[in-house]
């Protein structure tokens, strides 16, 4: 019989196999990193999410408002019943709509202030598509750029996001949701002087009468429906968020011998141009950024925040050593305002991206590689904080260095090298079964404020390391 026994100490592990030459030595060291507020008067503004609405900042009297444009998809393949099978016609025999609605569903989770209060709205008919080879910031004004047709459709609706033309039991029904019905059934004339009942006669009759201008999307907003601009007449106190706007246009026709109720359906989605237009009050948000003890992230368009990184102090420090990991975490401060139920959320996704990137970023739809850009979420701990950028570090240090061997005046014309922004964003997915993120910027009311400023440097904590050379 024998009795055995060893230690469990495995601090060891795996080193009786290394040579004494491959190990590493590590060290840590401490930069700091100057921040400040930089002012954004406008943001790349095509995007999936879509908010309309007015309203007033508690914590910082600011106002926002946000306007849209929105074109309509045509499903591919687009049937009707035959024209002898429509049974809604006039008295001359002629196709009609029985009505015509823009249906926009509420996104109730993302939407913002009291659900009574009431927004004025107009919906305007556009003189000329939008178009898709054009680059549309926050700041770009259809009316201004004369896309709005003059005498074209223009409808004045009341908006909320309670809908209280529906009884109490329909609002309790298991599913109901909240949505604004703006009806297009009044008598509508086109740009050739011919008058229907409505709108939606309008479309009904030109499918029939041009089936060419239903082979697509591109020739049914080219040909016959421009799209629609969503007007902000009057009103303060409430942003809303819509998951689906659709055109419904509504029709009876004939199947063995029964009359049906049906309705052609168009709507707003990704594969056509959705663009917002945001108004702020710059006045208000230059003096919020040029306050020296903190820095401010606001959204849509507004404020981001500009980051120094002390790449030179990283590099020259440890000049043969590699970096393993680069941390850098921003923490919020709390809000100053106590006694307001409409406070802003803090941004839920933040990015940080090289300062020059920023355009070409959202123009060219890219997405985040963990390499120039990188994404953190609000943690629990009421920061935001970047584990590993490394690879960010080592980038810009390796740009400086080939711009000044092609070029000795490279840093005079490069003065943002060393500069990122980090900004409010939101992340989907590109369709319902897709895995792959679509980033856009933020348009959706969000606000915080980080400490920092001129007054207050950051840590940018960073671990090098070397292998062991004294064997």
């Amino acid at each position: 019989m024998a009795i055995w026994s060893c230690t469990t100490d495995t601090d060891t592990l795996g080193s009786s196999l290394t040579n004494n030459s491959d190990k590493l030595i590590v060290d840590t060291g401490t930069f700091k990193a100057y921040t400040r507020s930089f002012l954004v008067d406008s943001v790349y503004a095509r995007n999936n999410d879509t908010y309309f609405g007015r309203v007033k900042d508690p914590e910082t009297g600011t106002y926002v408002k946000t306007e849209f444009m929105a074109q309509f998809n045509l499903q591919e393949g687009l049937t009707l019943p035959s024209r002898s099978n429509i049974v809604s016609k006039d008295s001359a025999g002629n196709i009609v709509a029985d009505s015509c609605e823009i249906w926009m569903v509420f996104d109730k989770s993302a939407c913002y202030g009291d659900s009574l209060t009431a927004l004025k709205m107009n919906v305007l008919e556009l003189h000329k598509p939008m178009s898709e080879t054009v680059t549309y910031y926050s700041n770009y004004d259809p009316r201004e750029k004369g896309y709005l047709r003059e005498g074209g459709l223009k409808k004045p609706f009341v908006l909320s996001l309670s809908n209280l033309t529906y009884s109490d039991s329909i609002r309790k029904l298991t599913g109901y949701t909240d949505i604004a019905r703006i009806s297009l059934s009044d008598e509508y004339t086109d740009k050739e002087g011919n008058t229907y009942n409505n709108y939606g006669t309008y479309i009904l009759r030109n499918y029939y009468d041009h089936p060419e201008y239903f082979k697509n999307s591109y020739t049914f907003i080219n040909k016959l429906c421009p799209g629609f601009f969503f007007e902000l007449s009057d009103g303060l106190g409430m942003m809303a968020k819509f998951s689906a706007i659709e055109m419904r246009i509504f029709y009876r026709f004939l199947k063995d011998d029964k009359t049906y109720v049906s309705y052609l359906a168009t709507s707003s989605t990704p594969e056509v141009l959705q663009t917002t237009q945001v108004s702020n009050d710059m006045s208000a948000l230059t003096r919020l950024a040029e306050e020296q003890n903190c820095t401010y992230l606001k959204a849509p368009a507004g404020i981001f925040t500009e980051v120094t990184l002390p790449i030179d102090e990283i590099a020259e420090s440890h000049v043969n050593d590699s970096l393993l990991s680069v941390n850098m975490t921003f923490l919020r401060q709390n809000s100053d305002v106590t006694d307001s139920q409409y406070l802003m959320d803090a941004p839920s996704n933040v990015m940080l991206m090289p300062t020059d990137s920023l355009k070409t970023f959202f123009e060219k739809e890219k997405s985040y590689d963990y390499k120039s850009t990188f994404i953190a979420p609000l943690a629990i701990t009421n920061s935001y904080t970047f584990n590993n950028i490394g690879n960010l570090i080592t980038l810009m240090r390796e740009n400086k260095k080939k711009g000044l061997a092609a070029d000795p005046d490279w840093l005079s014309k490069h003065p943002n090298w060393n500069k990122v922004l980090l900004l409010p964003i939101s992340i989907s997915n590109a369709s319902s079964t897709s895995s792959v993120s679509i980033v856009e910027n933020q348009m959706g009311l969000v606000s915080t404020k980080l400490q920092g400023g001129a007054d207050t440097p950051i840590d940018v904590k960073v671990v090098f390391a070397r292998y062991n050379n004294t064997y």
